[in-house]
């Protein structure tokens, strides 16, 4: 007896997009090649197909790169570049390919060597296209009508900026046009949660190719008087013009760092906090949780450096006062160290509690990785 043969058979098939990568491979009953193919099995197929095509579109939209930040902040610079020493240039004269050169612009802002042209042509401060039509002049007098093409291959007139301090991510950003310093502090990941409140603008080179009203800008800068913003960061939140300047190229963008102040005693988290801009006991003590009931308020202890010592200084604050607004609430200083006494830690009716939270503590101290500060 003869065994017929199969009339369906799995077959493996591939479904791309239409780029060619994102492919699905699916098996799919399909019927032999000599056999025809049945309506019914037509819907099959069908879906099977849409199902990899909606897989393959899944799969293009988590493929696709994510967006990147702006850390050479160039995306935008387009035409309005303008040419400084040190920029490279690629100059083709159409219809004479014996013409076309590469070329940097020199030291004094000019372009001394392309093919047949003796005098020096001014580069700095020009766009590509104010310099394409000078190329075009200058070979005017040798090639009748001379159809010339400029394109920037490398920038590299402009010196980087430099973030420093209290930003997620240090670095040397490129500058290839205007930018504003909360752009630049975008680029940088914005701030860490130990920046101070104010931000150091140091400008180390002269402004190149200033705009009217900017000639003080370009003036040479002596070494032994660098001229320096300083920008507040509550200011620059609050999107006032003049809290948000341009930034130069070579420009140090330093955010401050914070210094520590440490909170101890009777409160409920005693850890060590920053210093930031105007941090007030009240604000201090309320960023570890705020003072136990058992806390002596009248009585809180800060302990400062003397000034050029090493040496610490006490001064006594009364906090329920300083609620009612019958004291002012005093400003911290860098690591001061506030300490909350007990009233009366070792009373009969305190004595368990005591014993309970030092028992709790010592536990903390093995099993916790460290204070939040150094």
């Amino acid at each position: 007896m003869r065994l017929s043969q199969p009339k369906w058979s799995i077959e493996r098939l591939s479904f791309c997009n239409g780029l060619g990568w994102n492919c699905l491979a699916a098996w799919v009953p399909m019927r032999k090649q000599s056999e025809n193919l049945k309506a019914g099995s037509l819907p099959i197929l069908l879906g099977v197909l849409f199902l990899a095509s909606a897989v393959c579109a899944q799969g293009q939209k988590q493929a696709q790169p994510a967006l990147q930040s702006p850390a050479g902040l160039d995306a935008q610079a387009g035409r309005s570049y303008l040419l400084g020493p040190g920029d490279v240039l690629h100059v083709k004269i159409y219809g004479q390919s014996e013409l076309e050169s590469t070329v940097e612009v020199d030291s004094e802002g000019n372009i001394s060597s392309l093919p047949f042209i003796e005098s020096p042509i001014p580069a700095q401060c020009r766009t590509e296209k104010t310099l394409q039509v000078a190329i075009a002049t200058a070979y005017a007098r040798l090639i009748k009508n001379p159809q010339v093409s400029v394109q920037i291959t490398e920038r590299k007139s402009r010196q980087p900026v430099t973030i420093l301090g209290a930003v997620r991510t240090q670095s040397r950003v490129p500058m290839v046009r205007k930018v504003r310093l909360s752009e630049l502090l975008t680029a940088a990941g914005g701030f860490t949660e130990r920046a101070a409140g104010t931000i150091q603008i140091v400008h180390t080179v002269p402004l190149m190719c200033p705009a009217p009203g900017e000639e003080t800008e370009a003036a040479p800068i002596d070494a032994t008087n660098i001229p320096m913003e300083v920008v507040t960061i509550s200011q620059l939140k609050t999107g006032k013009l003049q809290a948000n300047p341009l930034v130069r190229p070579g420009d140090y963008v330093i955010v401050t760092e914070a210094d520590p102040v440490y909170i101890t005693g009777s409160v409920v988290s005693p850890q060590g906090v920053y210093a930031r801009d105007q941090l007030t006991l009240s604000t201090a003590l309320a960023m570890v949780g705020g003072v136990k009931k058992e806390a002596k308020v009248d009585e809180i202890l800060i302990h400062r450096l003397k000034t050029g010592s090493s040496q610490r200084e006490t001064i006594r604050v009364d906090l329920a006062a300083v609620k009612k607004n019958r004291r002012p609430d005093p400003l911290l200083q860098a690591y001061d160290w506030v300490e909350v006494p007990e009233a009366g830690a070792l009373q009969s009716g305190r004595l368990g509690g005591t014993l309970l939270d030092v028992f709790t503590r010592g536990l903390q101290s093995i099993f916790s990785p460290g204070l939040l500060l150094p």
